[in-house]
């Protein structure tokens, strides 16, 4: 593989890994589909309901080798989607949301690993969700859609797995809740996935972070819109799910990140108009994302992910976290970022902790950054080294299963 400019060197341990400027990318790629769970065969979901068929959206980058060893499987967060790297077309002008690491080259070496990244169960992006046609009467789901948890959105990328003929993952990564489905899948796959990278997110949902996504839920519920649910077809209630929007973007930065970006600046006029326009910076910027983010992402799903996150406790039936973790069998990279209040690092290290105590093979590393929650999206130089030098030694060790699921 030829290089470009000056090859740039991290260390983590007695590993170092050599990564490009980010100059290229996975190119042109396409969202397929696969229908998975067909009755008889239904997904039984956690809280007890069974869903089926379920339609799933996915991505792949790079190639399968042949001893099936080179995947790895990216998950993405509350917004995210399938689309994690490369260019839909050659006239697209924005690539997936973590193209900056995987690639030719870069730390998810599509050179080198087939990566996969699916729409996780209750999604709107091409996933079976609330916004799908509920093929028993030909109606959207709405709110008749099953309430859904993190260990279900694994279980169905478990069943995408079997399908794509991977039987044991290389390894797992994701930031925020794609750290919470890596936890997840270290817990209830123990034999089918040799590395986990979480990052930016917690072993449960925090109480703060619980409280910030009810805000966020009743903003959409209380949109005369919502109708229930029912708007398919109708008006959107697109106030409540701006409102939810702004809600949880505004923990996903640092107050430096804040002060930097926006200080206390005006936007567009010189001094204070005294109405309730956005005079300032920031309250331009928080309409805006908020109307964007109207225009790609469904309320409903809005309501079911925040919910499963917020159900999410891998110790939860266990006597502790340690108990919990003391199932796993993977090699565990727990990424944490210093300006990260939604997710702070105390709430990294208690995962680290509990592996140590469980005695499994752990690396904790702390990124020193401004930009907040977010920071796992945008800090690429002090990001990468480390991740590919970690996923460069765990490769040495992987041994693959004979068959999915076995």
């Amino acid at each position: 593989m030829s290089k470009t400019g000056t090859d740039k060197r991290k260390e983590i341990g007695d590993v170092a890994a050599t990564f490009e400027p980010d100059t290229g990318n996975a190119g042109v790629v396409k969202t397929r589909h696969v229908t998975l769970a067909k009755p008889p065969d239904d997904l039984g979901l956690e809280g007890g309901h069974p869903l089926g068929p379920v339609t799933v959206a996915y991505e792949t980058y790079g190639a399968l080798n042949e001893r099936r060893d080179n995947a790895i499987l990216v998950c993405h967060a509350l917004s995210g989607d399938a689309h994690a790297a490369g260019l839909h077309s050659e006239k697209d002008k924005r690539a997936g949301w973590w193209d900056m690491l995987i690639g030719p080259g870069k730390a998810l070496d599509t050179d080198r690993y087939f990566v996969i990244c699916s729409n996780v169960l209750g999604g709107c992006n091409g996933t079976t969700g609330p916004s799908s046609v509920n093929p028993n009467g030909g109606e959207r789901y709405g709110t008749g859609f099953p309430i859904i948890t993190v260990a279900d959105m694994v279980n169905v990328q478990a069943r995408l797995l079997d399908r794509l003929g991977v039987p044991k993952l290389l390894a797992v990564i994701g930031g925020s809740m794609g750290g919470m489905q890596a936890l997840q899948w270290a817990l209830a796959h123990p034999e089918r996935v040799h590395m986990v990278v979480p990052m930016a997110c917690a072993a449960y949902q925090p109480v703060q972070a619980v409280a910030f996504n009810e805000v966020g839920r009743q903003a959409i519920m209380a949109d005369p819109d919502w109708n229930l649910g029912d708007y398919y077809g109708r008006k959107e209630p697109r106030k409540g799910l701006s409102v939810a929007r702004m809600v949880g973007h505004i923990t996903y930065l640092s107050d430096a990140a804040m002060r930097e970006k926006f200080g206390r600046r005006l936007q567009d006029v010189r001094d204070y108009t005294f109405t309730f326009s956005a005079d300032f910076q920031v309250e331009s910027y928080l309409r805006h994302q908020a109307l964007s983010f109207t225009d790609r992402f469904d309320a409903n799903t809005y309501l079911y992910i925040t919910k499963a996150i917020d159900y999410f406790d891998l110790a939860r039936g266990y006597k502790s976290l340690a108990e919990a973790l003391s199932h796993t069998k993977a090699r565990f990279l727990v990424m944490a970022f210093s300006s990260d209040w939604l997710h702070p690092p105390y709430q990294l290290k208690e995962i680290v902790s509990a592996l140590r105590a469980s005695h499994r093979h752990v690396t904790y590393y702390e990124v020193d950054t401004h930009y907040g929650h977010d920071a796992f999206l945008l800090e690429r130089e002090k990001m990468e080294g480390v991740i590919a030098a970690f996923l460069n030694s765990g490769a040495k060790t992987f041994r693959p299963l004979e068959k999915p699921g076995g």
